[in-house]
């Protein structure tokens, strides 16, 4: 299967997407806002250089570090709130993005044990 087509991969397209709207107007602290941009880019490539590695081993290793990344970016989010440079419905919508993501490459990495 391509990684286009995992939904969690696609679930975590619109994480970054969401995550660079989100922080398109922040100036005042660049390299959190980087740090966050980075991290979600973290896990949309992890998932796909997982997949295409080739292996269930290799697979298993990427996603979790790609939910690694989904838990700093949940780490930064709080900070980015409570710092004021998100607003509270948008510090929700994407805390609760991330916690889907990461439950979604938690189920998928406990699939893999299985296998």
């Amino acid at each position: 299967m391509r990684f286009e087509e995992l939904r969690v991969w696609q679930e975590a397209r619109v994480l970054v997407r969401d995550v660079h709207v989100a922080l398109k107007h922040v100036r005042r602290d660049a390299g959190l806002g980087d740090q966050m941009r980075r991290a979600a880019i973290s896990v949309i490539s992890n998932i796909a250089e997982g997949n295409d590695r080739g292996t269930q081993r290799e697979l298993r290793q990427f996603l979790i570090i790609a939910r690694g990344s989904c838990g700093e970016l949940r780490a930064q989010l709080y900070v980015a709130s409570d710092l004021g440079y998100v607003d509270a419905d948008r510090f929700t919508a994407l805390l609760r993005q991330t916690t889907a993501v990461g439950a979604m490459l938690s189920a998928f990495i406990n699939g893999l044990k299985k296998a």
